[in-house]
């Protein structure tokens, strides 16, 4: 055997498994005070904590620093019964595992005394120790996924949960109209009379202030909401259409229209301002300075 198993070779003290009987102010006590009345069991004994025998067995192989795929089984048999010998001392109580777990080994022991059937070419010998191995290599793989679970913010122990009271409004907010949206309808309504577009050679002089007359009437006809698209007339042409929507976009300036819009994407409705007199422009109007179009 290698250096490795000296540690496993080496008889075991009782005082080394141990931990001490208690603990006062962060001192260890080797023996319980003889000059205090203490009543029975007042004092817990306190012992390495394992989680099970595949607890005990990882940690004794870690201990002395030995290869798992390589188990020394007469030591490491030896030792674990020593273990469990400490704590039968001790009037612990002992789980039926750590019991189940020594017949295992004192069995995997004696297969490996036992001599081996001769084994056709090609084919190996199955170690006795495989299962022991896989069911160790699990164990430590699951305990190393636990301690960093562990290792993680927990609720109630890194941080605690805050609730907070919100009161939902009744009030119903209608999206506002944003520029993106009146972009893709005016583009809508471009789209639209291009398709009945004509060629026409012509000066023509359009008034901006006619243009918003022409809106005024058409809201004060036919009352409440007006789609976007049905206050553009697709005969007026291109040119007739920008002034339009210009006389358009300066009455909802000037606050005399309303641009809504019940939600994100929905049809753009136009109505009168009911904050505002209602102003209507007579044809004959002139236009103001620099609102003029040709």
């Amino acid at each position: 055997m290698t250096a490795d198993l000296d540690v496993l070779d080496a008889p075991v003290a009782q005082a080394d498994l141990l931990e001490p009987v208690a603990r006062i102010y962060g001192q260890p006590m080797e023996q319980l005070p003889l000059d205090l009345y203490i009543p029975p069991d007042a004092l817990a004994i306190m012992l390495d904590a394992f989680e099970g025998p595949l607890d005990l067995l990882l940690y004794m192989i870690r201990r002395a620093n030995i290869d798992i795929l390589d188990i020394p089984m007469a030591p490491l048999t030896r030792q674990y019964l020593d273990y469990v010998e400490a704590m039968r001392a001790q009037n612990l109580e002992l789980a039926a595992d750590y019991l189940v777990m020594a017949a295992m080994l004192i069995e995997i022991k004696s297969r490996m005394l036992l001599p081996r059937p001769k084994l056709a070419e090609g084919e190996e010998a199955e170690d006795p120790r495989a299962e022991l191995v896989r069911r160790l290599m699990e164990y430590e793989q699951m305990k190393l996924a636990g301690q960093k679970l562990n290792e993680m913010p927990q609720a109630e122990r890194e941080f605690f949960w805050v609730e907070t009271l919100v009161e939902k409004s009744l009030l119903v907010r209608l999206p506002e109209v944003s520029v993106d949206d009146l972009k893709e309808a005016w583009m809508a309504v471009v789209r639209q009379a291009g398709l009945k577009k004509h060629h026409k050679i012509g000066r023509e002089e359009l008034s901006v202030r006619e243009h918003m007359g022409i809106i005024l009437r058409t809201l004060q006809e036919k009352g409440g909401f007006v789609q976007f698209e049905t206050l553009f007339d697709i005969d007026m042409g291109p040119p007739g259409l920008v002034v339009h929507f210009l006389a358009m976009l300066e009455l909802g300036r000037e606050k005399m229209i309303r641009i809504t819009q019940t939600e994100a994407f929905a049809p753009i409705y136009i109505n009168l301002s009911t904050g505002e007199p209602e102003v209507v422009l007579e044809e004959g109007d002139g236009a103001e300075p620099g609102q003029e179009g040709a």
